[in-house]
């Protein structure tokens, strides 16, 4: 099992373990509950039969010593209380069952309680009771017994219990199902960093690798020989190949801090234009070498000349952003080509435009392009192929865009949007 799937598996794991324990909490709390409410209605119904036939009991009896139960009660009320399942019994004052309404008397003691009882009275029966002392006066005339089968109780809850059971299992494994899916959708984005921090991974050793080589190479070859000008020069390569392992680590270092957040931005006022007029005098020796014609403009700002392009941004990452994308601009444009440089405002955004009438880009290709180490195909740079990844990082650092057109043979242009509110970031 892969570590994605292990993450998937425990994510949908531990979402049918949580819902599980809401339903078992939620489906406790309604089984006791509705119990808790049959009870207590036929505690009310106990309670309100004690209290009717007492008083009825109380009244006829007037001043006799003993109450004739039979006489009191009537037929009625006994056939009434025969439907809603009520057992009456009565005994003397010394606890001496003196009349019942049960078929076969009840072995059981008087237990003087106000409030009902549960008590077995056989194997498999159940009554829910409740005793009081029938007292006029200072006279004890004896005492009453209510009961009331405890199947009203039982057999609901049962009833309720399986169908809380049937509904928990039926819930739980459509919640299984779709877990599983919900987790897939949720690790998704967690494969998808994992193939690539794997790609990435390979792609970073494939490039650290290749000039590391190189270097034993030179190496090696240098300490084969004496002769002082072939050393010089395997010196001079490793020197050169040194470099690049060097640029290729700090690019690596700055796209990881700010994949991670580990670095804070920096952000302060500063004015763009003035970057990228230092951009370009840094790019000037380069460009003149190739004989390149570069044409800059600059509009006019539409604010006042102290505010003119100045933005809430880090300088250096600003410079190394143009500079990375003036710097290809400047190597694929042939001898003797144009470079051309804008920088205006468009609404709350500054824009920068560098265009150039190199080879182009296949359309193809444009998609994969600000990818890290991807390189164009049939070009043979000296780059480390994180130049356009680390522009594209550093622009959504500030909030902005970058978008790229190319058509083959006619040239490249890159556009890039950067806010202007001065604000921090």
């Amino acid at each position: 099992m892969t570590m994605v799937r292990a993450i998937q598996y425990r994510l949908a794991l531990w979402y049918v373990g949580v819902t599980a324990l809401l339903l078992l909490i939620f489906a406790t709390g309604f089984f006791f509950y509705v119990r808790g409410t049959l009870i207590e209605r036929i505690d009310d119904t106990l309670s309100h039969v004690v209290e009717v036939v007492s008083r009825s009991l109380i009244i006829d009896t007037g001043t006799a010593e003993a109450i004739d139960w039979q006489t009191s009660l009537g037929s009625s009320p006994l056939a009434a209380l025969e439907e809603d399942h009520i057992d009456l019994e009565g005994f003397t004052p010394d606890q001496q069952l003196a009349w019942s309404t049960f078929s076969e008397p009840l072995d059981l003691p008087l237990h003087l309680s106000r409030t009902a009882e549960t008590v077995q009275v056989g194997e498999d029966r159940w009554l829910r009771q409740m005793t009081v002392a029938l007292v006029v006066g200072d006279r004890l005339l004896g005492y009453l017994r209510v009961s009331h089968p405890w199947f009203e109780v039982t057999q609901p809850s049962q009833a309720l219990l399986w169908d809380l059971l049937v509904g928990i299992t039926i819930t739980l494994t459509l919640v299984s199902i779709s877990g599983w899916f919900l987790s897939r959708l949720a690790i998704a984005p967690l494969q998808q960093s994992y193939a690539y921090l794997k790609q990435f991974t390979a792609d970073a050793s494939h490039e650290l690798r290749n000039p590391v080589a190189l270097i034993q190479t030179n190496v090696q070859v240098a300490l084969a020989t004496a002769d002082p000008e072939t050393q010089r020069q395997q010196l001079l390569v490793i020197e050169r190949l040194s470099r690049r392992l060097s640029r290729l680590v700090d690019d690596l270092l700055f796209l990881t801090r700010q994949d991670s957040g580990m670095i804070p931005l920096q952000a302060q006022p500063c004015h763009l234009d003035a970057i990228l007029l230092g951009v370009i005098e840094e790019q000037t020796p380069l460009i003149q070498q190739k004989h390149l014609q570069l044409a800059l403009e600059l509009a006019d700002p539409q604010t006042a000349e102290t505010e003119a392009y100045r933005l809430w941004g880090n300088p250096d990452h600003l410079s190394r952003l143009l500079t990375n994308i003036l710097s290809n601009a400047v190597q694929y444009t042939p001898a003797g080509g144009q470079i051309q440089v804008r920088l205006d405002q468009q609404g709350k955004f500054y824009r920068v435009v560098i265009a150039d009438n190199g080879p182009g880009i296949p359309a193809s290709e444009l998609p994969r392009l600000f990818d890290r180490f991807y390189r164009l195909q049939g070009t043979k740079s000296e780059g480390t192929g994180l130049g356009l990844a680390i522009a594209q990082s550093i622009v959504k650092a500030h909030r902005g865009q970058i978008q790229v057109t190319s058509e083959v043979g006619q040239g490249t242009c890159f556009t890039i949007l950067l806010p202007a509110e001065i604000k921090e970031i």
